[in-house]
């Protein structure tokens, strides 16, 4: 498909894997604009396009400024991944323009990294019961443990040292590992903040999602646990 070139690269960023919903806007690789909710309540469907329009309004653009969109993958929230990329899809289809994805693991493990340069990163999110969505990164953000989604207990990753926790699953480990060397960081949360640097790259490179064929990475391959044989009366 062809996309329209545009001299500043404006770039849509959209948050909606988690109860977090966040809207950045990006220039050329930097942050301009920020929108974002954190509450125990899921109302993507509700917030998502009045937070686009408030970072729009922010910055004094009009959408055909925009080069693009990029969108959190997953995984997630079933529901809010879907909102979010159907929104993104429709945005990129309707401007003609490329739509781009990160991970929400990596996306804030990006954020995490400005804050902790020397240390291995523990993203994780919320899954069911003691299961999370997680990933490590070291200090220069090379994958040492792929996304899965883990039960976690109290050995669970016990091969990494020097490492931060943090994300809305953080909360199930720091209960289980109180007493081992590990910190734990509340404030780092699902952003679109933390997708501009890594989002820019991959629009310099030309690396688009083809946008009528994506489609979210739920992970759904949980490790459950076994369940018990009903018993006999």
């Amino acid at each position: 498909m062809y996309f329209k070139m545009i001299p500043d690269k404006f770039i849509l960023h959209l948050e909606t894997s988690t109860k977090v919903c966040s809207v950045a806007l990006s220039k050329n690789g930097q942050l301009v604009a920020l929108k974002e909710s954190n509450e125990d309540s899921f109302s993507h469907g509700e917030k998502l396009t009045i937070f686009i329009e408030n970072v729009m309004q922010q910055a004094k653009i009009e959408f055909s400024a925009l080069a693009g969109v990029s969108i959190a993958s997953g995984p997630g929230s079933y529901t809010g991944l879907r909102i979010g990329t159907s929104t993104a899809k429709g945005l990129c289809y309707a401007l003609k323009i490329p739509l781009l994805s990160i991970d929400a693991l990596e996306s804030m493990a990006q954020i995490a990294n400005t804050k902790y340069p020397d240390k291995f990163l523990c993203p994780m999110i919320d899954a069911r019961r003691m299961e999370v969505y997680a990933a490590i990164y070291s200090p220069n953000m090379e994958v040492v443990k792929p996304i899965s989604a883990d039960i976690l207990d109290e050995n669970s990753y016990n091969d990494f040292q020097n490492l931060v926790c943090f994300g809305d699953g953080m909360a199930k480990a720091k209960e289980i590992w109180a007493n081992r060397n590990i910190l734990f960081d509340d404030l780092v949360i699902c952003s679109a903040s933390g997708q501009v640097e890594r989002i820019y790259e991959k629009y310099l490179n030309e690396e688009f999602e083809d946008f009528a064929y994506f489609e979210p990475f739920y992970l759904k391959d949980f490790i459950g646990a076994v369940k018990k044989n009903p018993v006999n009366n």
